[in-house]
């Protein structure tokens, strides 16, 4: 595994590094959204259908496949999702609308509900919860939330809102805040969609003068349960680099710590005689600490 001296190189700090752009962004994008009620602002790697690609992967390798293990009889509502740097809280309630069935799919969801295994179709209907250290972004998130449960036809059930809270990962605690309820050991999915690039363009440092993304590891594996994922898709770095980031050094192996579970596939591009790709996203699996 990549060791300290042959980890990839920092990206140049940027404007989109610092809480003020994001504050300004969403400012901008809640003025559209009072004239019009349809713009629900930045769908994140728009261009990539990276979002189209996590659902169809939660959906397909995360339950279908049941990848976290929880057996023949899972349902969406076993599953908790906390969303990191949820910006306008849309990838949530995409989630928690569910996705729409062709008419042989929905066939077949007659079939389970008669047999009482439907549990909602693609709904996810578990615990969510989408943090961002904008203030602005979570009173976003929170209209759009409430504009798509106030134009539901049949409604939500109580208490299962989508939760929306202000959060800074890099200087908060997640105790009570974000670790707390059943989830006080861990979310079972936790989802970043470009805010580990965000914070790589941060030019803050901690106290050992390290660049403070250099950190970001260890805070998002306090997030994530043991056995649980962390799905993270980012257009700043390689696949290689994202994986060199997260996974560690081979000395590290008797500690919590991340391994590579699977690897999203995206449309890819040949330049100079390299393949690449524009956008990767990894998810990892948290392994705990050899007793």
């Amino acid at each position: 595994m990549a060791s300290e001296t042959s980890k990839p190189s920092h990206l140049e700090p940027s404007p989109l590094g610092t809480k003020e752009y994001w504050d300004n962004l969403y400012n901008r994008e809640i003025s559209n959204h009072a004239l019009d009620a349809t713009d629900v602002g930045t769908i994140w790697f728009d261009d990539s259908s990276a979002e189209d690609k996590v659902v169809d992967f939660l959906n397909g390798e995360v339950f279908e496949k049941d990848l976290l293990g929880l057996g023949e009889v899972r349902k969406r509502q076993d599953f908790s999702l906390l969303d990191l740097g949820t910006g306008n809280g849309h990838f949530l309630v995409r989630l928690r609308e569910g996705e729409e069935d062709s008419e042989e799919e929905e066939e077949e969801e007659e079939e389970e509900e008669e047999k009482g295994k439907n549990d909602g179709g693609t709904k996810w209907i578990g615990r969510m919860m989408g943090v961002d250290y904008s203030e602005r972004s979570i009173e976003f998130a929170k209209r759009i939330a409430k504009d798509k449960r106030e134009s539901e036809q049949e409604g939500t059930v109580d208490g299962n809102e989508i939760e929306f809270i202000t959060w800074d990962i890099m200087k908060e605690d997640p105790s009570p805040k974000v670790l707390n309820g059943e989830q006080a050991n861990g979310w079972d999915i936790v989802l970043d969609k470009g805010t580990f690039d965000a914070i790589s363009l941060s030019e803050e440092t901690d106290s050992n003068g390290k660049r403070i993304f250099e950190g970001y590891r260890e805070k998002v594996l306090a997030l994530v349960r043991n056995g649980g994922v962390a799905v993270v898709t980012s257009c700043n770095w390689t696949e290689e680099e994202l994986i060199e980031w997260f996974i560690g050094k081979r000395e590290e192996e008797g500690r919590d710590r991340f391994e590579v579970l699977r690897k999203i596939e995206y449309r890819s591009f040949s330049f100079g005689g390299v393949k690449g790709q524009t956008v990767c996203s990894v998810c990892f699996r948290k392994r705990g600490e050899s007793k």
